[in-house]
């Protein structure tokens, strides 16, 4: 069995149906909040790939790219550095002799994601005892 990395995170419904979804940058923009100056640098720095030209030379986006870009903000979201985020997209257009690779490098982002839930969590537990502190009246001078 063949399997294919056809991005996780899709959205729950494309602006267009399939066939017809060729996205000017100015509605990937409203679609996704990115701007147009990411959307291009992505492009430049090999995070986005073979976007289809119109005649004209203006780049027209697919519902494909759109789920691309949804997983590349969760990326994004979870601090993964760019450079492997590009090293990411490098070995999904390289094929499905590189899942090994993805696997451990988004193995590795998730081990960094859990350290800092846990760091968060802990942060969260002292604010917790601050706002409880202060709500239980204690006098001013107790108060640091």
């Amino acid at each position: 069995m063949t399997r294919s990395d056809s991005c996780a995170s899709a959205p729950d419904q494309h602006p267009k149906p399939d066939g017809s979804d060729r996205y000017t940058i100015s509605e990937v923009v409203d679609f996704t909040g990115l701007t147009a100056h990411t959307l291009r640098w992505y492009e430049r720095i090999g995070l986005m790939s073979d976007i289809v030209r119109s005649h004209t030379g203006q780049r027209r986006y697919s519902n494909s790219d759109l789920d691309w870009l949804a997983f590349v903000n969760k990326l994004r979201l979870t601090g993964m550095p760019v450079a492997d985020m590009v090293r990411y997209a490098e070995l999904v257009r390289a094929g499905a002799h590189t899942f090994d690779e993805r696997r451990e490098l988004l193995e590795a982002t998730r081990r960094d994601v859990r350290n800092r839930i846990a760091e968060l969590q802990d942060t969260l537990q002292v604010l917790d005892y601050k706002i409880n502190f202060y709500g239980d009246a204690a006098p001013a001078s107790e108060r640091v």
